[in-house]
């Protein structure tokens, strides 16, 4: 009996070319864009042992709270933050976003108290909001559905190297912050912060919002990519239809996002934003 096994999508050489050049342009990007946005993130948990706590007189309560402050303004803001990068580009929303968390970021430098590191924590949340799912959309909207797994695979890949290689990054800023005579947290807050500053004003230029756009393709790619991802919008519209900010709240998986652990939204409003 002959075999039924499916064969693989032939692919054309200017889809190969294509794909390979978008893989190694923007995935290791967005990546470190995302390495940055959880140093930012979870900074306060490095800055707590480390002196933050004792200085600024915070019962373990008071960290807590401070902690948690952030999800706050992340949720609120998230799904607008997203139907905001579609209607702007990504190009000007994600380097709105790292220069504004950036920002806030730095300020945690100088904090004096509670207070203060309560206000900055939920500020913070409002800067970021958005950004993973935005990173994931944005990689969605350069990568047609038949190549879009394995591109999201490897920007998946970086979230355990953040922590293997944040942790440590954290300490060392600590312990060079002491060395300079500054009080090793601050340094580390500071450390952090900048790096999203200038890769957020880098990211403004080095992204671009549609294949059409980027030089680094030929036009023969940029054809090919742009009729793909056309012909996949248009699909989508006839099936889904026009999506609007209060389709997008009463999205189920959105919903069940916000009635579960604060690390499953970013996942699920990606998805559900991308279709």
């Amino acid at each position: 009996m002959a075999s039924t096994t499916p064969t693989s999508r032939p692919q054309s050489a200017v889809e190969k070319s294509a794909i390979t050049k978008v893989t190694i342009r923007l995935v290791p990007f967005v990546s470190f864009m995302f390495f940055i946005n959880y140093l930012d993130r979870t900074a306060i948990g490095f800055a707590a042992p480390n002196g933050m706590n004792e200085d600024l007189a915070l019962s373990a309560a008071q960290f807590g709270f401070a902690s948690g402050v952030f999800f706050i303004g992340y949720i609120l803001l998230e799904v607008p933050s997203n139907l905001a990068l579609h209607r702007f580009g990504a190009r000007k929303w994600l380097a709105r976003i790292m220069v504004s968390w950036g920002i806030v970021a730095l300020l945690f430098t100088w904090v004096q108290n509670f207070e203060q590191l309560v206000a900055l924590r939920f500020l913070l949340g409002v800067a970021e909001a958005g950004f993973f799912p935005g990173a994931i959309l944005f990689l969605s909207l350069w990568v047609p559905a038949a190549h879009r797994s394995k591109i999201l695979a490897l920007f998946y890949l970086v979230q355990p190297l953040t922590t293997v290689i944040g942790a440590p990054l954290a300490a060392i800023l600590v312990v060079q912050g002491e060395r300079l005579g500054i009080e090793g947290w601050r340094f580390m807050f500071l450390g952090v912060a900048v790096p999203a500053i200038i890769i957020g004003i880098v990211a403004f230029f080095y992204l671009k919002d549609r294949p059409a756009d980027a030089k680094w393709l030929t036009t023969e790619e940029q054809v090919w990519l742009t009729g793909a991802l056309e012909t996949e919008r248009k699909h989508t519209e006839k099936t889904h239809g026009q999506g609007r900010i209060r389709d997008a709240f009463k999205s189920g998986r959105v919903s069940r996002a916000r009635m579960t652990q604060p690390g499953t939204v970013d996942e699920v409003d990606a998805q559900a934003l991308a279709q």
